[in-house]
């Protein structure tokens, strides 16, 4: 795994017991830690087997963007997949402080996989693929959630540079879930399963793989709650994959999160604006005419996020973040090396 790099974001200390496992383990792997503090991260910081960067660390790092992204935002863990990337990442593995990697996290992380297939679902909830509860993901459209969930066919190798893995325990499921039903919860294990065109399900930033071809797809916005951040992007994300023929992989819990102290009804109010949207913006980035392609993503993206923005959903600084995070990336990955 010495081109696999771990990636997060934090405002721990040293001392975080789930930063301290995943750096010790990521030690004894050979796996590169990455961590991108904030405005609030301590003025102090060392932990054997982490690469720490505060904000003036930062500043410090020869990407453009690092002088524009607002502080005080998760945002700012795009830093990190540059830093991974310009240190010869090959596979980019994301998850946050809270996160505690299973044996399995450490397996080897390959592109091709053993999945059901689907295609032409609309909005699928996956979770219920490895789960006899009616749990759905954060992000996932409200007004969707007592549909039936499609039956499976045979498994068939599909090729997916974007892998959603599962959390136990804790799971990323929204403030109404939290609010209305029970915690923890365990998923059973289950075939994998794949995304393909015009079928889609949110997924989140807690323990995603990301492949080399994928890279310019990371960016995460800032104009936008925090909450929201990492699920937009994964609409995103999902739009332009159906462009290259690459569906999502959601495959079983690779993690188990303990999560961090939330306020629930504040991460409630966070996440309005997405039970308000959430459906409209798949809908309306479905119905974009984007280029096939490798090459054309980064023209995708502008598409994309010009849409949310005409959408009034995403403020329209977001468009001059993207345009810095799209040089940075060509600057660091020019296609003809992921192509």
């Amino acid at each position: 795994m010495n081109k696999t790099f771990i990636v997060i974001t934090s405002i721990a200390d040293e001392c975080h017991p789930v930063l301290t496992k995943i750096a010790a383990r990521a030690v004894s792997h050979q796996v590169p830690l990455i961590v991108i503090g904030d405005i609030s991260s301590p003025k102090e910081f060392s932990l054997e087997g982490c690469e720490f960067y505060s904000l003036e660390d930062q500043g410090q790092l020869p990407f453009d963007l690092a002088e524009k992204l607002p502080v005080g935002h998760y945002s700012r863990k795009n830093l990190g997949y540059l830093k991974a990337i310009e240190s010869g990442a090959e596979i980019i593995v994301e998850t946050d402080d809270d996160n505690i990697p299973l044996a399995t996290f450490w397996d080897e992380r390959l592109i091709e996989a053993e999945a059901h297939l689907l295609e032409d679902t609309g909005w699928t909830n996956v979770y219920r693929y490895f789960a006899d509860t009616n749990i759905w993901p954060r992000g996932f459209a409200l007004e969707h959630l007592h549909e039936a969930i499609p039956k499976l066919s045979k498994t068939t190798l599909v090729k997916s540079p974007i892998q959603q893995g599962l959390a136990d325990e804790n799971p990323d499921v929204d403030a109404i879930y939290r609010l209305t039903r029970s915690l923890p919860v365990y998923f059973k294990m289950s075939k994998s399963i794949a995304l393909g065109a015009n079928s889609f399900c949110p997924f989140n930033s807690q323990n995603t793989t990301w492949f080399k071809e994928a890279f310019p797809l990371l960016y995460l916005p800032s104009y936008c709650s925090f909450r929201m951040t990492d699920i937009w992007r994964s609409f995103v994300a999902q739009r332009i994959a159906w462009t290259c023929g690459w569906p999502i992989l959601f495959h079983n819990c690779t993690v188990r999160q303990e999560r961090n102290v939330h306020n629930l009804m504040n991460d409630f109010k966070d996440e309005i604006p997405g039970y308000r949207n959430n459906d409209l913006i798949l809908q309306s980035l479905k119905n974009l005419k984007l280029q096939d392609g490798l090459k054309n993503i980064p023209e995708n993206l502008i598409v994309c996020y010009t849409k949310l923005v005409e959408l009034e959903i995403i403020d329209p600084a977001e468009l001059g973040l993207l345009e810095t995070w799209l040089k940075d990336i060509a600057s660091l990955l020019p296609v003809s090396q992921i192509s």
